[in-house]
């Protein structure tokens, strides 16, 4: 699969989980991948390089906007061109993470119940950092008169998921992805909202409800690859109907069966 070489892709918060394998499936379609996160490394971008890509890691917290403007400002000085942006940075899964300093916490509990911090991590790494991202790949987008903007997004836009902030910035995302789309396609320039569906990290045999993090990358590259991509503009796409549409599949040679219907 090289249907991406001589691409530019970038994608953040790529550094573990779904962002890690939206950057080793652009990778494997041979992209070179800038990958920001807080505390990445040479090392840990060196599985996209033998996937048939080039890695190259830029530590970036995205609640600084000065540091998220120098990581462009990086590809424009090293690349000249930025074909993907992938926004997959995501700062509402910390409680969940660190469950020993977040005692008590509960995603499914009321939201009057819930610390009012919680909305401000969803909306500041997620939803702001998407919008402070494309704002700065579009200039150079437009200039090329190409590009595709993905915004990792979820079902929960759509339904209830047990966790009202959640729900709420995932609607933002779809409604930013359908509003950026519209001024953007004057331009050339392609963005959706991707639902990856239940993925997990290692897959124990065919599972065809379940999805691995580089069948979401795959996905990614193929609406990359796409010459007809705009037609997608503005829409929300789904990992697993887009195998179908695009006759990729999973690691295992499956191609998983959609999440839930939107």
């Amino acid at each position: 699969m090289s249907q991406l070489t001589g691409k530019i892709a970038l994608v953040t918060g790529g550094t573990r989980s779904v962002g890690r394998g939206i950057a080793l499936g652009l990778g494997e379609a041979g992209a070179t991948v800038y990958v920001t996160g807080r505390s990445v490394t040479d090392r840990g971008v060196s599985d996209i390089t033998k996937a048939g890509g080039k890695g190259i890691a830029v530590p970036c917290d995205h609640s600084d906007d000065d540091a998220v403007r120098a990581v462009f400002e990086r590809i424009a000085d090293q690349s000249g061109r930025l074909d993907i942006l992938v926004n997959n940075a995501w700062g509402g899964y910390a409680r969940l993470r660190d469950r020993s300093a977040n005692k008590g916490f509960k995603w499914k509990d009321p939201f009057w119940t819930q610390p009012l911090d919680l909305w401000d991590e969803m909306h500041r790494v997620g939803v702001r950092s998407n919008y402070v991202a494309a704002s700065y790949a579009a200039p150079v987008m437009i200039a090329q008169g190409s590009g595709l903007i993905v915004n990792i997004s979820f079902y929960a836009a759509r339904r209830y998921y047990g966790n009202v902030a959640y729900g709420a910035a995932k609607a933002a995302t779809d409604a930013m992805s359908r509003d950026m789309a519209h001024q953007l396609k004057p331009h050339g320039v392609s963005v959706v909202s991707l639902y990856p569906g239940h993925v997990i990290d290692k897959k124990k045999g065919k599972m065809p409800k379940r999805e691995t993090a580089r069948f979401v990358g795959r996905a990614v590259a193929a609406l990359a690859a796409d010459p007809d991509v705009m037609a997608r503009s503005g829409d929300i796409q789904q990992a697993a109907l887009l195998a179908q549409d695009y006759g990729f599949t999973d690691v295992d040679g499956v191609q998983p069966r959609p999440y839930a219907r939107l």
